[in-house]
């Protein structure tokens, strides 16, 4: 037999399923109109940044972005066709590829990103405590990991 959940449990199990919903379509839809890039691009966007040579391989980037390598493949080709990513060979493996972050691609998300994290911050930092904060960050990496 299931066991059903408690009220306070549904509370805030649904909380948490609206609220991160929410969350994630305001965002989207707040880097679409003001940048034109859509949260999932602009996140490529970031992990591209953060490499010292700012290309990875592509499954390496669907992992650590949680995406399928089929919804991935999508957003670099968008990316691509607007000058923003490039696809390399991969020098290990004949079959791979990368996505690098072009030129442009790296001016793309200087002009996003400070509005981005201003959103962010408006949004989750600013109305959360610092404890809040670091409980939400503490149980959604047991939840990932979980997952």
């Amino acid at each position: 037999m299931t066991p059903w959940l408690e009220p306070q449990q549904q509370r805030s199990w649904r909380a948490l399923v609206d609220g991160a919903g929410r969350l994630v379509t305001h965002l989207d839809r707040h880097l679409r109109g003001a940048h034109g890039l859509s949260l999932a691009e602009y996140e490529v966007l970031v992990r591209l940044s953060e490499l010292s040579d700012h290309q990875v391989h592509m499954s390496e980037l669907a992992a650590g972005l949680s995406h399928s390598r089929a919804r991935l493949s999508q957003t670099v080709d968008r990316l691509a066709r607007a000058g923003l990513v490039t696809r390399l060979p991969c020098p290990q493996d004949r079959r791979g590829v990368h996505a690098a972050l072009t030129p442009g691609g790296a001016a793309a998300l200087r002009a996003a990103a400070a509005d981005h994290v201003r959103e962010v911050r408006r949004l989750v930092i600013d109305v959360l405590s610092d404890a809040e904060l670091a409980t939400v960050g503490t149980a959604m990496d047991k939840v990932r990991a979980a997952v």
